[in-house]
C-alpha cells in the first residue's frame, strides 16, 4: 500500500488520537517546510536532512534558553509548561502553529540587515493573512480598525477575511532586543472576545542572537491558521472512505469503519470549534 495514496487517512486517524491525548499539538506542514527550502533557503535537490534542519532550526528557536514573563530575570526553567499555560487555555483549541524569521541561505544572509520594526511588521501581517513564510504574503489582508461597543458589535466586525487567533507567544532573540515594539500584536481585535487581554498575548525574550541571524523572531500561535489544511486532510479523506477505497488495508489489522468515523467526528468537532472563533 503506498502511504502517499492513503496519507489522508493516516492523518485523520492520528491527529484525532493525539488530540485527545495531548495538552497541544504543534503542526508542520511538509509543503509549507518544502517551499521555505526551495525559496527561502535555496536549496535546489531538497532532502528529508534539509526538511528536518528547517524544523529543528524553528523548534530551537523556541526552546534555546529564554527570558519569559515568570522568569524575567533569569531564563526559564520550564518553557514548555509556560508556553502550554500561554498558548493553550481551552481543551477545545489544541492546535499550535509557528512561524520563524528571517529564514534564509548563508550567502543570502552575509548581505542581509535587519530591524526589529520590520521583522515585526512582516511576522504580523504573516499571523493575520495566515501565511507560513515572508515570501508571497498577502498585504491585503487587513484587521478592521473600527472598535464598537458591545460585546455583539466587536462580534459583528470580525469578518473572518483574517485569521482569528485564541492566544499568541512571540519569542525574539538577538541585538536591541528591548527596543522591539510589539504593540501591533496586542490589537484586541485579533483575538476571540471571551478572553481577557492580558491572557491572549506573550512575549519572551534573548539578547544571544539565535543560529547566526542577529535578529529573528518567532511566532506560536494557536488560531485558525491550520483551519484551511486540516479541513482540506478530513475532506479527502472523506471522499476515499465514501468510496471504500483502501479500507480493506485497514480493517485486516483491525481498524474498523466505525474508527474512522469516530476519526473524523472528532476532527469535524476540531473544525467546527475553529471555525467559530
Amino acid at each position: 500500500m503506498e502511504l502517499v495514496i492513503v496519507q489522508n487517512y493516516n492523518s485523520v486517524l492520528t491527529l484525532s488520537h493525539l488530540y485527545q491525548l495531548s495538552d497541544a499539538i504543534l503542526v508542520h506542514e511538509n509543503d509549507t517546510v518544502h517551499k521555505i527550502c526551495s525559496q527561502l533557503m535555496n536549496i535546489k535537490h531538497i532532502s528529508i536532512s534539509d526538511i528536518n534542519k528547517v524544523i529543528s532550526h524553528q523548534l530551537a528557536s523556541v526552546l534555546q534558553p529564554v527570558y519569559t514573563a515568570h522568569s524575567p530575570d533569569y531564563y526559564s526553567r520550564n518553557p514548555i509548561g509556560e508556553l502550554l499555560t500561554s498558548l493553550v487555555c481551552h481543551p477545545e483549541y489544541k492546535l499550535l502553529s509557528l512561524c520563524n524569521i528571517p529564514q534564509m541561505s548563508s550567502t543570502s544572509l552575509a548581505y542581509s540587515v535587519f530591524n526589529w520594526p520590520g521583522l515585526l511588521k512582516h511576522l504580523r501581517q504573516m499571523l493575520i493573512a495566515s501565511a507560513r513564510m515572508e515570501e508571497g504574503i498577502d498585504w491585503t489582508v487587513n484587521v478592521p480598525s473600527v472598535v464598537l461597543s458591545g460585546a455583539e458589535s466587536v462580534t459583528n466586525i470580525r469578518h473572518k477575511s483574517f485569521n482569528s487567533s485564541l492566544a499568541n507567544l512571540l519569542i525574539l532573540r538577538g541585538k536591541d532586543v528591548s527596543t522591539a515594539v510589539t504593540d501591533g500584536f496586542k490589537d484586541p481585535l485579533l483575538y476571540v472576545p471571551w478572553l481577557k487581554a492580558e491572557n491572549s498575548f506573550s512575549t519572551w525574550s534573548s539578547p544571544i542572537p539565535f543560529n547566526g541571524y542577529e535578529k529573528s523572531a518567532t511566532l506560536v500561535s494557536n488560531s485558525q491558521s491550520l483551519l484551511k489544511p486540516l479541513d482540506n486532510i478530513v475532506r479527502k479523506a472523506w471522499n476515499m472512505f465514501a468510496s471504500r477505497a483502501y479500507i480493506h488495508q485497514y480493517t485486516k489489522f483491525g481498524i474498523s469503519e466505525e474508527d474512522f468515523l469516530d476519526s473524523f467526528t472528532a476532527l469535524e468537532q476540531i473544525i467546527s470549534s475553529y471555525t467559530h472563533l
